[in-house]
């Protein structure tokens, strides 16, 4: 069982049965016509924010190059897409994870039945003999990574064996939510192709697919109004307690320098109490928050202060997770390191 598999048990498709692809035309067009040039790279580098179709897009690469193993074949050459039909044979297969050309590099649950922190490395040592071997059906052989920065040095270091020498026919489709913090040899080896989040209407688009409803649902607007082009963020603040939550904390974010006193103790107050999923939509915000000001640009020193908050909310949040610590003091000492820097 992967780490995927919550996903299709709460009824939304994983990546690997996903088809459908929303906003990334132009980096589809890319891959499509590296292939058909038969300029295919040994390796991408599919790289952007969490939840914005990156291992969709890998698997859709995947599907087409052992749907359409010829790159010179007519279907390929006259192909406007990446898009192989749900009812073929190698989708069917790549479902069920039962294809023995393409190999998925992903965190699994251990013995006890625990999701692992990292990607074992075990894992990614399958990779010398799988791509040492000939492809079962004459094609090529896939290996999709889902994603890089869940390797830890030693697999990372693994991996980077495989990029150094890649075999003939062999297609290495790496997804990362933050290529910058990769080994820089492992960027080097792999071809870039950054993904941007998506506006508004292709995540309404990909959200509404996903959960099977109309793309005008008045609380789907809500749940992307808070995503930051995120489809996996949409999904999950559409149904649930963090939608109210996100929107009352965005307000409050807002409205910096000015705090509200009573608005930050009752919002302590619910997160010291709150299960996992719905404090990170404080963190989540916050980060969101700081993000969105890094990238307006500035003078010097307001970005450097920004920079300064960053790392020590970050700082200051992983301190707590790790130590198990109260929520309330992070709460009040991140709203006035924020209100701090919205005075600039």
């Amino acid at each position: 069982m992967s780490a995927r598999d919550d996903d299709e048990e709460g009824g939304i498709p994983s990546p690997r049965e996903n088809t459908a692809l929303f906003g990334h035309g132009e980096a589809e067009q890319q891959l499509l016509t590296a292939y058909r040039g038969k300029r295919m790279p040994h390796a991408w580098l599919i790289g952007g924010e969490p939840g914005i179709g990156k291992a969709t897009l890998a698997y859709r690469m995947a599907r087409f190059a052992l749907a359409h193993p010829d790159p010179a074949a007519r279907d390929v050459q006259s192909a406007d897409s990446l898009f192989v039909r749900p009812d073929h044979p190698v989708a069917h297969r790549i479902v069920a994870q039962a294809h023995g050309d393409l190999l998925v590099l992903e965190r699994t649950l251990n013995d006890k039945g625990n999701l692992r922190r990292d990607i074992a490395v075990d894992d990614v040592r399958k990779t010398v003999q799988f791509f040492g071997s000939t492809a079962g059906e004459g094609g090529w052989r896939v290996c999709i990574v889902d994603c890089a920065d869940d390797l830890n040095k030693e697999g990372a270091n693994a991996l980077l064996k495989i990029l150094e020498e890649p075999p003939a026919r062999c297609l290495l489709l790496v997804v990362s939510h933050s290529p910058a913090r990769l080994l820089p040899t492992i960027r080097s080896r792999c071809r870039r192709l950054p993904l941007r989040p998506l506006d508004e209407p292709d995540l309404l688009a990909a959200a509404a697919n996903a959960l099977n409803i109309d793309a005008d649902d008045a609380q789907l607007k809500r749940a992307a109004a808070l995503a930051q082009g995120s489809v996996a963020r949409a999904i999950s603040l559409y149904d649930g307690p963090s939608l109210a939550l996100r929107e009352r904390i965005a307000g409050m974010l807002a409205s910096l320098p000015r705090t509200d006193g009573q608005a930050l103790h009752t919002l302590s107050d619910q997160l010291a109490r709150a299960d996992d999923a719905l404090y990170a939509g404080f963190t989540d915000s916050v980060r969101d928050w700081l993000t969105t000001r890094l990238e307006a640009g500035g003078d010097t020193r307001s970005l450097a202060r920004i920079s300064e908050v960053w790392e020590k909310f970050n700082r200051a949040s992983a301190e707590t997770d790790a130590f198990n610590l109260d929520r309330k003091p992070l709460i009040f000492s991140t709203f006035a390191l924020l209100a701090e820097a919205a005075r600039g």
